[in-house]
């Protein structure tokens, strides 16, 4: 069952960046609520608030409210209107679909002198004889009730007969009270049959039970005892229980006929708890945990794995001596929830916490002398190779502007003259023609 905790009101807050002392509007609708608290010491500043669709019992705990406008409580268990006199800026009071059947307590509310409007359709006194009459003569504030504008003439004629009304409503909210004094008592007893059955059925359950003692609610007698009385669950009732599937105990439990009253609406809600709870106990048993990803076996093998499902390949590139792992991740992902683990015979590589374990392929046995060799010639490669993690200055920089204009240098650069050809006469093919003027 749902309580109104400091926790509950701050979430519903949000709209008040979760401030609770200067809230003027919470809804607290369908949370399963059964008593009404705690709404008057930390929210003194409300002006509406929505508590339909729970299971609370009675108005309590609001008095405080001074500026409280609009108080919703419909689809609730009340039955008496009380303990609102304290609401001065009461405006209009929602108590539609509930259980109201003391007419007469209504009288309270003409300390609320503020009230205008009320609604009470859907609860027992709304089909009392003379229902509108009497609400119109007693709260002379009021001008709608149950969404209907009160006129004038109607007020005049209400306030004339008003004894006689009176009198009508006292009789029959005393027929009323009989009656619901008749179901409450039918409910009690239904409530501590239901306990015991699910006590037997605890006791049931329990390993070394033989039937022969039942322990009940206050002490433990025998069970031949509870047999001997028909209310007391008889074993053969509860066979003939246990032999009925779940959904034949669903749909009997929901065309059941029942009374709409307080007590149903408890039962009906205790019952949807105690679906909700035995569901889960069966997912519980029936989700088993997961032995954790076996990556290498205990001699020592590992295995293939690609538990993130991504795309990838393996190449072997010989001629470098090496092998290539190209995977495909997910676009947009950070660099920052990847782990990449290389060993001599496989690779793992963890995404967003999930394995991808990659085998790599044995390759051919090869000679040693032609792996030396492999390896003289790419270690030379590497030496001559210089690797840089930042751009280099010398080829990327911008021109140093102080140095535009240069001064003369005293030491002037020496160029090698080369030396000249000069053709020898010992070549076979040399002929020396005169007229042909030196190349120097």
């Amino acid at each position: 069952m749902g309580r109104i905790t400091e926790d509950l009101i701050r979430r519903n807050a949000e709209h008040n960046d979760s401030e609770i002392f200067s809230l003027e509007e919470l809804s607290l609708h369908q949370q399963e609520i059964e008593r009404l608290e705690n709404v008057d010491k930390w929210c003194q500043d409300l002006k509406i608030l929505y508590l339909q669709n729970n299971l609370i019992a009675k108005i309590e705990n609001i008095s405080r409210l001074k500026k409280l406008q609009y108080l919703n409580l419909a689809l609730n268990n009340i039955e008496k209107i009380e303990n609102l006199e304290g609401c001065e800026g009461l405006e209009k009071l929602d108590l539609t679909v509930n259980f109201v059947g003391a007419l007469s307590s209504i009288k309270i509310l003409r300390h609320n002198i503020n009230l205008k409007e009320i609604f009470l359709m859907g609860n027992p006194c709304a089909d009392f004889e003379g229902y509108r009459e009497f609400v119109v003569a007693t709260l002379p504030q009021l001008q709608r009730l149950d969404g209907k504008e009160i006129e004038r003439s109607e007020r005049i004629k209400a306030l004339q007969n008003y004894p006689v009304i009176e009198e009508k409503i006292r009789e029959q909210e005393t027929a009323y009270c009989l009656k619901r004094s008749k179901e409450k008592e039918e409910a009690e007893r239904k409530l501590q049959e239901e306990e015991k059955k699910e006590k037997w059925k605890e006791n049931k359950s329990n390993p070394g039970f033989d039937g022969r003692w039942y322990t009940d609610i206050n002490n433990t007698i025998p069970y031949s005892v509870l047999q001997r009385n028909e209310k007391e669950l008889p074993e053969i009732e509860e066979n003939k229980v246990n032999k009925k599937t779940p959904d034949e105990l669903e749909k009997e439990f929901w065309e059941k006929p029942t009374l709409f009253s307080p007590e149903s609406r408890l039962e009906t809600h205790r019952y949807l708890e105690k679906q909700r709870k035995d569901k889960e106990k069966s997912s519980d048993k029936t989700k088993k945990e997961k032995p954790p990803r076996t990556l290498i076996t205990a001699d020592g093998r590992v295995l293939n794995i690609n538990e993130p499902k991504l795309d990838f390949s393996l190449k072997d590139d010989e001629e470098n001596n090496q092998i290539v792992l190209d995977l495909a991740v997910y676009r947009f992902m950070d660099t920052s929830l990847m782990d990449v683990n290389v060993q001599p015979t496989s690779v793992r590589v963890m995404v967003k916490g999930k394995v991808g374990e990659v085998i790599v392929a044995n390759r051919k046995a090869r000679t040693p002398e032609k792996n030396n060799e492999k390896n003289k010639l790419q270690q030379k490669k590497r030496s001559k190779q210089i690797e840089k993690l930042e751009v280099d200055p010398s080829k990327y920089s911008f021109p140093d502007v102080t140095n535009i204009v240069q001064e003369k240098k005293t030491a002037s650069r020496k160029i090698k003259a080369k030396s000249p050809v000069v053709p020898c006469a010992e070549d076979s093919d040399f002929e020396d023609n005169p007229e042909v003027p030196p190349l120097i």
